[in-house]
């Protein structure tokens, strides 16, 4: 198993546990030195947040971190991340996204690279099987949370 796929089954964990929770199954870590320094899942129906993303839960689960970890960080998101997760990327500096899927949504990816932002899209069969069954499940929530 390479590290990628290590770190990528965790961010599936987390996008498990939003779906069992009632959620949109997405989920993000951040890997700073080979360790998993911040987990979180999209939880905009759990808390009726119009921020809680994925990526930005991860954000705010690793807590304040100094402009050097998030210049050494790595983040790990089963789908393509949005404008919104973008934007903190690039706020941060983070200097790579492992991407799980960019099927069922891509995100600004040319934008976040023109940047200086390495993206790798894995093209992972559960990430993608986890999202399609979600949307086709949950087409208007699913629409809601990309803002259509």
């Amino acid at each position: 198993m390479t590290d990628h796929q290590h770190f990528l089954n965790a961010a599936i964990d987390e996008a498990k546990k939003g779906r069992a929770s009632g959620g949109i199954p997405i989920g993000s870590v951040l890997v700073i030195d080979g360790k998993i320094v911040g987990r979180g899942h999209n939880q905009r129906v759990q808390h009726g947040s119009a921020i809680r993303h994925a990526e930005m839960d991860c954000l705010e689960a690793a807590g304040r971190l100094s402009a050097a970890d998030y210049q050494r960080a790595t983040i790990y998101s089963t789908l393509s991340p949005c404008d919104m997760c973008s934007g903190a990327i690039l706020l941060y500096g983070i200097p790579t996204v492992i991407v799980g899927e960019n099927r069922t949504f891509k995100g600004p990816e040319a934008y976040v690279r023109s940047r200086g932002v390495a993206v790798d899209v894995l093209d992972d069969a559960t990430c993608v099987a986890m999202m399609e069954q979600f949307i086709e499940a949950e087409p208007t929530l699913w629409n809601e949370d990309i803002g259509e």
